[in-house]
């Protein structure tokens, strides 16, 4: 158990009522998982506020609370502390609880639309390959070095991610490679953190049925620089005129890189092939497995990172070539002659990107066919504008469900086809079910024909009325491709 008033250490407070040298047994915002003693954090959310839940904390065994608002009916033995945010409050509160983790570990945070989590992942392959203990918090799972956890959010709770942090610690890692998602931005999940440097990679469309606009989810991700300190290194794509507005009030020491203008860091494509990227670093050659234009600035990216944390430059090139693909970004298998592709391509530059990696590649003499879908209860704004580019970039196009949640996945593919042109309308056809859609892909492929399946990724679910079923694209591609063997 830890004394309040030292969990509160860096919280700001307005009032206090009741005694702060108690002690704690743990931190929730969750009034459902209070414990006796326990301190109950009053978190103001996008669907609930806890406010309305500190009776109930109450009931439960919590002993302090922390919130916006005095409760009108104060609680006789209970410790109340008022602060101007809950949610910037927790943060610090559960860094102090579990002994401010992230002092010891070389953070680092990378953030944008497309790339983080390949960019995290890749770092985090690179350095264990280096021979370092390293730590990842991904969208797609968390690493504590060798131990795997599954991921839940692109960036988890304050409390969850200081216990990452705090294992992190326990196992000795020294580097950990964070994305940092707007979303934990602007909730405050990543303040009382220490971050050793900062990676920003694009912004593109995304999001904007949280931010409302895209200047305010520019400046959301900008907030992320300007609170880095001067001990630590911001690198940034310059390619990207959002790239320069990053590093405008950030006192960290300033890096860029670019295929296209001048950068510390740059690079050159020499080849582009569907079996890897031939580039020039820096006036040296590198042959990386991964594809495509995006996967250069990604690998860029890495590269920087890696010589801005002290890695000899010629050291990270060769274990710049040794690196895999991602789960689920751009993840490839050729079966019968097809070429099918997975990505996690969900917003409209995403998608773009890709398929314009594989017009590049492909010599026009196959097929493209290309099954996508959009989220229900998620941006609708985005949906006719991934429907105009995918039947824009493809030979066939065929519409489906991703998620579609609480919404009807026939409405969700109407919107989309408001994107179609005329001219396009013939290579479309829209399929319900996934499982079907991808089917039918298959069905359409010849030999040599190529076959995009693109938004969900690396998921393994397919989630309907709030309940998952299991869904993985990469294995049903396969299973049918097989099929189509037999």
């Amino acid at each position: 158990m830890i004394a309040l008033k030292n969990i509160l250490y860096k919280v700001t407070l307005n009032t206090v009522v009741g005694n702060t040298n108690i002690n704690v047994n743990a931190i929730q915002f969750d009034s459902r998982k209070i414990k006796n003693d326990d301190a109950f954090v009053a978190v103001r959310g996008s669907e609930v506020d806890g406010h309305d839940y500190i009776d109930v904390a109450i009931d439960n065994g919590a002993t302090s609370i922390v919130c916006e608002v005095m409760p009108s009916n104060i609680r006789d033995g209970i410790t109340y502390a008022v602060v101007d945010s809950s949610s910037k409050s927790l943060a610090f509160m559960a860094s102090n609880y579990y002994d401010d983790p992230s002092e010891n570990l070389k953070l680092i945070g990378v953030t944008g639309t497309n790339g983080k989590t390949t960019i995290a992942t890749l770092l985090y392959q690179l350095f264990k390959k280096a021979g370092f203990k390293v730590g990842l918090l991904s969208t797609v799972k968390v690493m504590v070095d060798e131990e795997e956890y599954t991921a839940t959010h692109t960036t988890p709770d304050s409390l969850q991610i200081n216990k990452y942090l705090s294992a992190m610690n326990d196992e000795g890692v020294e580097f950990c490679f964070m994305e940092v998602s707007s979303h934990g931005i602007h909730q405050n999940r990543t303040k009382g953190l220490h971050f050793k440097g900062g990676i920003f990679t694009n912004l593109t469309h995304d999001h904007l049925d949280y931010h409302h606009t895209f200047a305010e989810y520019r400046d959301v991700k900008k907030t992320f620089f300007d609170d880095l300190p001067k001990s630590a290194f911001a690198l940034v794509n310059i390619d990207d005129k959002n790239g320069l507005v990053m590093l405008q009030n950030t006192v960290a020491k300033k890096h860029t890189y670019a295929l296209k203008n001048y950068a510390d860091y740059r690079a050159q494509i020499l080849e582009n092939q569907l079996n890897g990227l031939l580039l020039k670093i820096n006036d040296n050659d590198v042959w990386s497995k991964l594809i495509g234009n995006f996967n250069a600035y990604n690998l860029l990216a890495i590269y920087g990172t890696a010589d801005l944390m002290g890695l000899e430059r010629i050291e990270v090139l060769r274990l710049v070539s040794e690196l895999d693909s991602v789960s689920g970004r751009f993840q490839y298998l050729i079966l019968n002659g097809i070429t099918a592709i997975v990505d996690y391509a969900h917003t409209p530059d995403a998608l773009k990107n890709v398929l314009e990696t594989i017009n590049s590649i492909r010599t026009k003499n196959e097929n493209l066919i290309t099954v996508v879908g959009c989220g229900g209860d998620r941006d609708k704004t985005k949906r006719p504008k991934m429907a105009h580019i995918a039947s824009a970039l493809s030979s066939k196009v065929i519409f489906t469900s991703d998620n579609p949640r609480t919404e009807v996945p026939e409405l969700i593919i109407e919107d989309m086809e408001k994107g179609v042109e005329p001219q396009n309308f013939k290579k479309t056809i829209s399929i319900v079910d996934r499982k079907q859609a991808i089917k039918t892909a298959c069905q359409f492929a010849g030999p040599k024909d190529i076959i995009l399946i693109a938004g969900k990724g690396h998921e393994t679910y397919q989630e309907i009325n709030g309940e998952r079923s299991d869904f993985d694209d990469y294995k049903i591609v396969e299973e049918l491709l097989k099929q189509l063997q037999e």
